[in-house]
């Protein structure tokens, strides 16, 4: 049975910290259900690690269902979020059609958007409907050219006074929990203190409720850019290139394939297939 509503509120009141992570196909979801994670996010950070996007302003909404119908598909256990893309929920009728097509067709379990108070009207009308909705409080890629490059947010008194407003906002609203990007630390602390839903960080200290990292980031699948938020649990990358060079040389120097790793005929159905492409010559 998959996680609920009511398990992710679970870990707050018990003060239990949680693991959620990113996954795009069957095969990941498979390994987070395997390893017990109770929440998977079909991220729109796919732009950027699996379609080679600078940013994730190109993923369209069909991407995120391709992608949210296979890691349902992988997964049994775990909660799956799915990402509402770029201008897919500009005001509550459209934010509530795309919704419920990433519920529909997507099969995800809850919806995850973008901003702050602006998407109170947004959230309320998606959650009237029986829709879970997570918000994401912070930096929020989808605003990078409004923004640029300033990653951390809540650094002047003014910004840390609107996060926090913010979030009682988005929680007013019917959000069941908040993703907290690149906040600093001590004030994401008193943000999870003070509003009753909870906080998933990410770049965003140890106090948060939960924390959730990009699948390629936590594997270790990029060995030239890692980024200050994250860990490398593993160095995937490293050995993925390795067996291919291993792959390709054992081809080369024909040590692969071998008769092992292909099926066999009878002796006598092979002499006959001999014969008939290469029959006797007549006299």
């Amino acid at each position: 049975m998959r996680t609920k509503i009511q398990d992710v509120y679970g870990y707050k009141q018990r003060g239990e910290k949680f693991a959620m992570v990113t996954a795009y196909d069957y095969t990941s979801a498979q390994f987070v259900d395997r390893a017990g994670l109770p929440l998977i996010l079909v991220g729109d950070s796919l732009g950027t690690v699996v379609q080679g996007h600078d940013t994730t302003i190109p993923v369209t909404i069909e991407d995120i269902i391709y992608h949210a119908r296979m890691v349902v598909r992988g997964s049994q256990q775990a909660m799956v979020v799915a990402d509402m893309p770029f201008m897919t929920y500009r005001d509550p009728a459209q934010g509530l059609e795309t919704a419920a097509r990433l519920f529909r067709d997507g099969r995800v379990q809850a919806v995850k958007l973008e901003g702050g108070g602006r998407m109170v009207p947004v959230v309320e009308a998606i959650v009237e409907h029986g829709i879970p909705v997570m918000g994401h409080l912070g930096y929020t890629p989808q605003s990078v050219h409004q923004f640029g490059k300033q990653i951390v947010r809540g650094k002047t008194p003014a910004q840390a006074r609107g996060l926090l407003q913010d979030a009682h906002r988005l929680e007013e609203a019917g959000a069941f929990a908040l993703v907290l990007e690149c906040v600093p630390g001590p004030l994401a602390a008193i943000i999870t203190a003070q509003v009753g839903i909870p906080t998933i960080g990410i770049g965003s200290g140890p106090d948060c409720d939960g924390q959730v990292q990009v699948w390629h980031d936590l594997l270790g699948l990029y060995h030239d850019f890692v980024p200050r938020h994250a860990k490398q649990y593993a160095q995937l990358g490293e050995a993925i290139e390795t067996a291919l060079k291993q792959y390709a040389t054992e081809v080369r120097e024909q040590v692969f394939p071998t008769e092992r790793h292909a099926s066999s005929l009878p002796d006598d159905m092979l002499r006959m297939l001999i014969q008939e492409v290469n029959p006797p010559r007549s006299a």
